[in-house]
């Protein structure tokens, strides 16, 4: 388990429930490990959204008309 990890409690359905059970006992891996790489997997394109958009938060703002008029000068080279 990473150093920062953080507790919590979590409700499953029964049926889904067993079905971790038996994935982890026929992986050796923890409730834990499956559950937080099913999380990471479902939240990985927001993540990636929102990293993308913290990198790019210096960059000018462009209006839709500047960028359109921007477009035609490359379209027309």
């Amino acid at each position: 388990m990473r150093e920062m990890s953080k507790r919590s409690t979590v409700y499953f359905e029964p049926e889904l429930h067993k079905a971790l059970r038996i994935n982890a006992a026929s992986t050796r891996r923890s409730l834990s490990e499956i559950v937080n790489e099913a999380v990471r997997l479902a939240l990985r394109e927001d993540w990636e959204d929102l990293q993308a958009f913290e990198n790019r938060a210096g960059e000018a703002i462009l209006s839709y008309e500047d960028l359109r008029d921007e477009l035609k000068r490359y379209h027309k080279t």
